[in-house]
């Protein structure tokens, strides 16, 4: 649902795993230590794997823009065939916080974050890569709510965080579309992208 050019919420619509193709847009980031703008790279996948259609954005490095990148990328697209949001990684960007939440509500889609390795939280290094301006940063990470570990079929696991699904949803889904690894093969793809952006000083 659409006004004026800007996203309103929509109603959730859920993860129809039955279906045989729905697509998804899966992003990626790539940026360096000498970067003032993260590359955001979409891709529009389906679980087919069949690709058919592209998007690309920036957010701040060390910024609080992530969020509004992610939601002005799908809104670019102006597609009502996408039935889920895969994204890597939810801190990115040198601890530009993603809110998923407000994501899926303000769109009316399951959107699902994925991280590779445990981990003991970033608190620290968030106080200590803002130490006079922390406090809204922390905020923004503790909603994020604890990750969920997932076993994928091809044995390797997932940590990840889910709204608007269930976490066997989420798993059913990825399942589908990881080959092998742990990596599902839209995250890849539009990871390589992102990464050869970046190099081409997009």
């Amino acid at each position: 649902m659409w006004s004026t050019g800007h996203i309103v919420e929509s109603k959730m619509r859920h993860l129809h795993l039955e279906k045989k193709g729905i697509r998804g847009l899966a992003i990626a980031e790539s940026f360096s230590q000498n970067s003032k703008k993260s590359v955001l790279s979409g891709i529009v996948m389906s679980t087919d794997l069949v690709i058919d259609g592209f998007v690309f954005g920036h957010s701040t490095v060390g910024g609080d823009d992530a969020t509004d990148a992610i939601l002005a990328m799908y809104e670019k697209l102006d597609r009502q065939d996408i039935s889920f949001l895969l994204i890597s990684g939810i801190v990115i960007s040198l601890y530009n916080i993603i809110d998923m939440k407000r994501i899926s509500e303000t769109i009316g889609l399951p959107v699902i974050g994925i991280t590779y390795e445990e981990s003991s939280g970033i608190e620290d290094a968030i106080k200590h890569h803002f130490p006079e301006s922390y406090k809204p940063k922390l905020a923004e990470y503790s909603k994020l709510g604890s990750r969920k570990k997932i076993t994928l079929h091809t044995s390797y696991n997932l940590y990840v965080r889910n709204e608007g699904c269930t976490v066997l949803e989420t798993k059913q889904l990825l399942d589908k579309i990881t080959f092998e690894g742990s990596i599902p093969e839209p995250l890849k793809i539009t990871q390589l992208l992102a990464n050869t952006l970046l190099k081409s000083k997009f």
